[in-house]
């Protein structure tokens, strides 16, 4: 009974810290989106924090699912959400890169003639 109990305790501090580091995750992608200079840094930054914070987050939940149809619900929406993640953030530099490219050199930051 009591090898259960202990069992039971370390399962819910395994769960609060990965759900602890998902927030500071969460977090330092946000901070990442506010603070850095360009697009292409801001959505590198937001991707890759955000991504690892959902992943912590699911695997957090994944230690409580009831049963394997729930555990294998919540890795897919994660898999959904990486997959969003990816092709939203390659359209944003796309366009980014596209604009960049057709825009006058002095958008850029070249001096002017």
């Amino acid at each position: 009974m009591r090898g259960c109990a202990r069992s039971s305790t370390v399962l819910e501090a395994l769960t609060w810290l990965l759900l602890a580091l998902a927030a500071l995750f969460f977090s330092a992608g946000t901070l990442g989106l506010l603070r850095l200079p360009d697009t292409l840094s801001r959505i590198h930054a937001l991707s890759k924090a955000d991504n690892l914070g959902l992943g912590l987050a699911a695997l957090a939940l994944l230690l409580h699912a009831e049963s394997w149809a729930a555990a294998a619900q919540i890795g897919l929406i994660w898999l959904l959400a990486l997959a969003a993640s990816a092709t939203s953030g390659y359209l944003i530099a796309r366009r980014c890169l596209l604009e960049s490219q057709s825009a006058p050199a002095t958008a850029l930051g070249a001096p002017p003639p």
